[in-house]
């Protein structure tokens, strides 16, 4: 039976665009202020490559900008992201905790496996007391590659799961499923994109849809 869910973090739990554009905006405001940028937010930009690394973030909405400035201003959005929380400006997607609370009394472990970085995740985490049904949250700055793929692959042999599925939005995670022979569950809600939805091998609207996939998965894999 399925031992552990993986879970991504942004656009799969966590509702990012709630604080994505402010914080986005409050960081350009900034580059403005240095006299680094002069043109509108590029939030449409970012929203096409969301799930990415921060590093490789900068690359795309910064092409033309030192990696001086790219740090800058990574280390500014990221600062913001957090305040934000803080403020209870985001939001979890619905019935985050209802799933938490069936996995954990069904016997399941349940990790996070984020793009995102430490500080980022632990403000969540912290935030909305998730750490009460997670086991440990890992963050791509855990791993020198930036691959989720690589992040998987790093909680399964430090947990020694046989059975699992990772539970997230974009390509990244379905291929990080993929190509560590798990089942990847696709979720239909902000940032995903349909294109990449259609090589999950589940898809689903809502996580309470897990109460229902999670005990079918099980059965299938004693067939």
């Amino acid at each position: 039976m399925i031992q552990s869910l993986i879970f991504d973090m942004d656009g799969t739990l966590f509702q990012t665009d709630k604080i994505l554009e402010i914080s986005l905006d409050d960081t350009f405001n900034h580059l403005r202020l240095l006299n680094e940028w002069d043109a509108e937010t590029p939030i449409d930009k970012y929203r096409n490559i969301m799930g990415v690394p921060l590093p490789k973030v900068w690359e795309a909405l910064l092409p033309n900008h030192s990696n001086e400035i790219r740090m800058q201003a990574d280390a500014y959005f990221l600062n913001r992201l957090i305040e934000n929380i803080k403020k209870g400006k985001g939001a979890l997607y619905p019935n985050v905790k209802e799933i938490f609370s069936y996995l954990k009394e069904n016997g399941c472990s349940i990790y996070i496996a984020s793009n995102g970085l430490k500080d980022y995740l632990e403000a969540i985490v912290s935030y909305y007391r998730l750490d009460n049904w997670i086991t440990e949250t890992f963050s791509i700055e855990q791993i020198e590659t930036l691959d989720k793929s690589d992040l998987v692959k790093k909680i399964i042999k430090k947990y020694d799961i046989k059975q699992a599925a990772v539970v997230g939005d974009r390509l990244s995670d379905i291929n990080a499923a993929k190509n560590n022979h798990l089942i990847a569950v696709g979720c239909n809600f902000d940032f995903a994109q349909e294109h990449e939805l259609a090589q999950a091998d589940i898809v689903i609207d809502d996580l309470i849809e897990l109460k229902t996939i999670v005990p079918k998965i099980n059965n299938s894999l004693f067939i």
